[in-house]
């Protein structure tokens, strides 16, 4: 029941020690305020980590031949491995249920893009149409490279969004243009865009792998492998799987290009989600320590509001013993104490939330600091931070108020 009397006996209090109520409500404000801006920031790293890792899908495996490193089976070290048709078809048929997609690069060397008479510095790479998702990269135009591309040899290019911006921003679309690669013509009929903001990778041309190995002098010759595994539904299930995969690919691959197990170096094999892994980790340490910190700033605070509360019930002992030899409760003591205790630390509690909300809800768009992006924090974390607060607070000052409610009548009359 609301009671205007006990507000106004509160509100007086406050006004009589304007400066201890204060700074009591700052420890508990700045606690509050620390704890939502430093969550903020940890969200932040997160939020770049994940842009970071964006370019490419996250369960995507590379694979990159190298030099041997290690005598195996009579064959010197140093010795150039070279991927062939035949690994990717064999990985196929052994492990083709394992992986969601798989692909190949091949990239012919030596060949010159010309448009209009205009040489082109891009970079030319035979695929398959499979490695659009492994790429994690969208259409824009037109359609990628299909089955019946490879199958045909067609002379067909898939070109980036930057090199549509660079090279035919003169023409409504650059479907049906023709590119000269080495001197064949290449009709384009898409275009393709990354995700995330590395455009590195939008410096390709894309033709089908069949076409860029029969008309280039290629062979059978691979430069990558590039797979896509499913996604277990976990990050540590996930890694495992990959892990799981990569271990038999390999081992297939020694055996066939007479490769020691030992030698990590002869095939190189990149996995974004183990990156990811170590990455996650790193931000759920430093989470965990803006956590410890923060909490430790709101102890500090509800610290000071029980010490505060002390001293409050031991200016107000004489108070209090009139009131009981008035007929006062000791609940009704305990209520007291207890409410100008909890009204303190919500007011203190609620504006550092508040100002903490609205620094990162302004700045937080705008920051731009290395795998840092858009700090926030979660509405629902950060308030039910400051209910516990609240109940911290209660619990703070019931321990001071028990103790005025057990003061003896005549001893808080003597008090002076």
């Amino acid at each position: 029941m609301f009671d205007i009397e006990r507000w106004q006996e509160i509100f007086d209090t406050i006004r009589k020690n304007k400066l201890r109520t204060f700074l009591t409500g700052l420890s508990v404000a700045s606690g509050i305020f620390i704890l939502v801006i430093l969550l903020g920031f940890g969200q932040g790293m997160q939020n770049g980590i994940e842009a970071e890792f964006k370019g490419d899908a996250a369960t995507s495996i590379w694979v990159w031949p190298n030099r041997t490193t290690i005598e195996y089976k009579g064959l010197n070290p140093g010795r150039r491995i070279q991927l062939r048709n035949e690994n990717f078809d064999v990985i196929e048929n052994q492990m083709g249920d394992e992986y969601d997609s798989g692909s190949v690069l091949y990239f012919p060397r030596g060949v010159k893009v010309v448009y209009n008479n205009d040489l082109l510095v891009y970079n030319v790479a035979g695929t398959t149409g499979d490695l659009q998702p492994i790429e994690n990269e969208y259409l824009s135009e037109g359609r990628y490279i299909n089955q019946a591309d490879v199958e045909n040899n067609a002379k067909v290019a898939v070109i980036s969004n930057k090199i549509r911006r660079e090279v035919f921003a003169h023409v409504d679309s650059p479907l049906g243009e023709y590119l000269t690669i080495s001197g064949a013509g290449f009709k384009i009929v898409g275009v393709f865009g990354e995700y995330g903001d590395d455009e590195g990778e939008e410096e390709r041309i894309f033709i089908p792998i069949t076409t860029a190995q029969l008309a280039f002098n290629g062979s059978d010759k691979l430069n990558n492998l590039n797979y896509l595994l499913p996604d277990q539904g976990s990050l540590n299930a996930t890694v495992a799987n990959t892990d799981r995969f990569i271990k038999e690919m390999k081992t297939y691959l020694n055996e066939y290009h007479g490769v020691s197990p030992e030698d990590d170096r002869a095939i190189r094999v990149w996995n974004p989600i183990e990156e990811a892994k170590r990455y996650y980790g790193l931000t759920g340490n430093i989470k965990f320590f803006f956590w410890f910190v923060g909490v430790c700033t709101i102890i500090a605070g509800v610290v000071g509001v029980s010490n505060i509360m002390l001293i409050v019930v031991k200016e107000r002992t004489r108070e209090i013993g009139i009131r009981k030899a008035l007929g006062a409760k000791p609940w009704g003591i305990v209520a007291m104490i207890l409410q100008e205790s909890v009204f303190v630390t919500a007011i203190s509690g609620f504006s550092g939330l508040i100002f903490s909300m609205a620094i990162l809800e302004v700045v937080g768009p705008n920051v731009e600091i290395d795998y840092v992006v858009n700090p926030s924090v979660n509405f629902t974390v950060a308030f039910s931070t400051v209910i516990v607060l609240v109940v911290a607070g209660a619990i703070a000052g019931f321990f001071p108020a028990w103790h005025a409610a057990r003061v003896h009548t005549i001893e808080a009359l003597r008090d002076e």
